[in-house]
């Protein structure tokens, strides 16, 4: 594959969310970018895919399985997208994606980072902005999932519902006496071989109520049992 000679190019486009989709700012300002490049190079644009309101995690989007159907029938020589993030935010999926259009003889360009998969420099290039932008949102993750390691430990509110057997006054967990009292008396009548159905009327019965507020139902009541087992709630 040559670098700048003109080619059969297909232009993929795409928006995460569903209100960039509606509105078609995102999708038409890609749109756009993507084509001045194929003008810039000369290349023959024979159609243009656009996946709205699809992640980049997943290569299962209705447009991408377009556009893999146009390289696997050599229908086209490069697939042209506005950003590389544009085709996938997967490292693994990105070393796929090049594999197969390898196999094809199809050339992946991106317009913002100025790269051209047709040459062996190209594909290095890629494959390491693939990496950073793993690296990098692999780093975002962590930093999430400390902050809330340390706002557990301190008992601070992490999520809209306390854990089972506490409840939020604030920002701040306490415990949940009623719910400790009904989960004791749960697993004594459990202990008892009281069906889920009959506990719950007996909770019900007593002005027990779910951590949400709602009545006791035989549902509620498993989940009350097994939540705190999971959790190592003596009771």
């Amino acid at each position: 594959m040559g670098t700048l000679r003109p080619m059969k190019a297909i232009v993929y486009v795409r928006v995460s969310t569903e209100e960039q989709g509606k509105s078609g700012l995102g999708l038409e300002a890609q749109r756009q970018k993507a084509l001045a490049y194929c003008q810039l190079h000369d290349h023959e644009v024979v159609e243009v895919v656009e996946d709205a309101g699809a992640s980049g995690k997943s290569l299962d989007r209705p447009g991408m399985g377009r556009v893999l159907q146009a390289v696997d029938r050599r229908e086209v020589e490069v697939v042209v997208v506005a950003k590389l993030d544009r085709a996938t935010r997967s490292v693994r999926d990105l070393g796929e994606l090049l594999e197969r259009f390898n196999r094809a003889k199809v050339a992946l360009a991106s317009v913002s980072e100025h790269l051209d998969t047709s040459t062996a420099a190209g594909r290095m290039v890629v494959g390491m902005l693939g990496v950073i932008a793993q690296w990098e949102r692999e780093t975002i993750v962590e930093r999430i999932t400390d902050a809330m390691d340390v706002k557990r430990r301190r008992g601070e509110r992490v999520s809209r519902f306390a854990p089972t057997g506490w409840r939020f006054v604030g920002d701040r967990r306490v415990e949940d006496v009623a719910v400790r009292v009904a989960l004791r008396n749960a697993r004594a009548m459990q202990a008892e071989g009281r069906s889920l159905r009959d506990i719950a009327t007996a909770l019900n019965a007593t002005g027990f109520r779910t951590q949400a507020g709602g009545r006791h139902h035989a549902m509620s009541v498993k989940r009350l049992l097994d939540s705190a087992a999971a959790q190592g709630i003596a009771a």
